[in-house]
């Protein structure tokens, strides 16, 4: 099966970035498609997306300057099964394509995805980071996924895509003001 295609567009205002597809979004050809992954709600009831997108409407993304990416493109049932030369062959091509699409703010969707890009001292947890890449500012967000034991509830997790929705509002400003 042909790995999971990227959503991008030039300069969004996001770009999102997981840790590798799950196998159930790898078998649909749609990105957080597990069916307790309450991410698309999250975007939505956070106001960062303006009507409730499903995943198979995850190219819609686009539309409201948004991108979507993951680090690493092999499906797996867990991100611990993605290889060490994996990962960091991911690293290279994420930090290219950051460079090329120049987004306003990176999103890091998961706090080990974080710490693995930056490695040691990356380290803390959600919210806004003191790192750039290529310019973009970065955001760390609890992952999604029912199994987060950090982030268990959707309320543990919306607060932190509502704070990304005002960390994008202040990058539009700043963009705005240039």
């Amino acid at each position: 099966m042909p790995p999971l295609r990227d959503i991008l567009t030039p300069r969004p205002r996001v770009l999102f970035v997981g840790i590798n597809p799950s196998l159930r979004s790898e078998s649909v050809g749609h990105h957080f498609a597990g069916p307790g992954n309450p991410f698309w709600r999250l975007l939505f009831e956070a106001g960062i997306v303006p009507v409730a997108l499903a995943h198979a409407e995850d190219r819609r993304l686009t539309e409201f300057g948004l991108a979507l990416t993951n680090l690493c493109p092999r499906a797996t049932r867990s991100a611990a099964e993605l290889r060490a030369g994996e990962v960091e062959r991911g690293k290279t091509v994420l930090k290219r394509k950051i460079g090329r699409l120049r987004p306003a703010v990176v999103a890091f969707v998961g706090i080990t995805i974080y710490r693995q890009f930056f490695g040691p001292p990356a380290g803390g947890g959600a919210g806004p980071k003191a790192e750039t890449i290529a310019g973009a500012r970065v955001f760390v967000l609890p992952n999604p996924s029912g199994l987060n034991a950090s982030f268990p509830g959707f309320r543990h997790k919306l607060i932190w895509f509502e704070r990304l929705g005002e960390f994008i509002g202040s990058a539009d400003r700043e963009s705005a003001q240039k």
